[in-house]
């Protein structure tokens, strides 16, 4: 009796032991971050945390959404890529990708999955950012780190990493401001809709316009960052509602640019996205009046993301909010062979590094891994 008593006891106390690891919540410390010039905090208010420290080799799962254009498919590719570096992959037990479409349910069973087996840390580019709720919940309570890029989760409860999206909305309006004196009718072309980039980008143009002072008339259709989507959707517009002074796309910007020659719709003052494709005609009909702001982040930023997660893993300070440079050519500094390249596919997204996180890649490196689940 005393001897089932003791072994009952050991048991309760082990469990307890376990439960109090799952549920420990990481520690709120003052900065810096480990690797400050890296993880960059959002604002001077952004809080810091210090997970409990885990041993390794860890497995980590990253859940993707919407994979169906090419910044989406080159994410992918990237975070294998980088995955599979000696230094990174000496920290990984497991590396599991997953893409679930534009259903937000299903994006979430999929991170639940990824709960329930056990994995260390998930980073996630979320459907909706409001959504999520539940399994946040769920994550923190398991013990999981949990760090949303691109688009972020609405919560502190989990690790974002982005760049400033309704910045970049500023940058383009601030663009069509400039180069549309008089206003105009603008073309809008946005991404993909509920999510948080889509919302935040198009909050930041329509600030600017409105802030102008001057007339704006604006067309908006909805792209999905498709090269094929966004060329068709701008092919219809500029059918039924053209001309247009000036057009902001956030993605799928060489079909936007193929629909307006296409139709022989005069070139005009354009703040897009940073893919190879759109720099090669930005710099070949500048003197025609495809006047260029190229501007955004490259799918490296899931990299980051998952540097950041093993870095929280091992007990690292990190912020909760870290904030990614962007990547900035305009009119008239366009540069073959550092803005965009002329041999490259045009689908290839340019400014994919972030060398203060040690974060590069080349074309060919990204290129050779599948966009595939695994």
């Amino acid at each position: 009796m005393v001897k089932s008593l003791a072994g009952g006891i050991v048991a309760a106390t082990a469990f307890f032991m376990l439960g109090s690891a799952a549920y420990a919540d990481p520690e709120i410390v003052s900065g810096p971050a480990a690797e400050p010039e890296c993880f960059a905090p959002w604002s001077a208010d952004t809080k810091f945390f210090k997970f409990p420290k885990k041993d390794g080799p860890y497995r980590i799962a990253l859940a993707n959404g919407y994979i169906a254009n090419t910044w989406r498919i080159q994410m992918v590719q990237t975070a294998k890529a980088y995955a599979a570096q000696p230094d990174v992959a000496a920290k990984l037990k497991e590396f599991k990708v997953v893409s679930t479409g534009e259903d937000v349910p299903a994006q979430i069973s999929a991170i639940n999955n990824f709960i329930d087996s056990g994995y260390d840390a998930i980073v996630v580019n979320a459907q909706n950012p409001t959504a999520f709720a539940p399994v946040i919940k769920r994550a923190k309570e398991a013990g999981v780190v949990l760090v949303a890029f691109d688009n972020i989760l609405d919560t502190e409860d989990a690790i974002n990493v982005n760049v400033d999206q309704k910045g970049l909305g500023q940058l383009w309006g601030d663009w069509l401001v400039k180069h549309l004196p008089d206003g105009g009718k603008v073309l809008e072309v946005r991404g993909v809709a509920g999510t948080s980039v889509d919302t935040d980008r198009h909050d930041g143009i329509h600030e600017k316009l409105q802030a102008s002072g001057k007339k704006f008339e604006v067309v908006e259709v909805m792209g999905k960052w498709d090269d094929g989507v966004a060329q068709k959707v701008t092919a219809d517009a500029i059918a039924t509602s053209g001309p247009f002074d000036g057009i902001t796309g956030q993605g799928g910007d060489t079909g936007i640019v193929q629909a307006m020659i296409d139709a022989k719709h005069p070139f005009v003052p354009f703040g897009g996205e940073t893919e190879n494709g759109f720099r090669k005609f930005c710099a070949a009909h500048a003197a025609d009046g495809l006047k260029c702001s190229s501007a955004g982040t490259g799918p490296a930023q899931v990299a980051v993301a998952i540097k950041t997660a093993i870095a929280a893993l091992e007990g690292q300070v990190v912020p909760q909010s870290v904030k990614l440079p962007l990547a900035i050519v305009e009119d008239p500094n366009f540069k073959e062979g550092q803005d965009y390249f002329q041999a490259e596919s045009d689908n290839f997204f340019v400014g994919n590094s972030f060398p203060t996180c040690g974060i590069n890649f080349s074309a060919q490196e990204i290129m050779k891994q599948s966009k595939d689940n695994q």
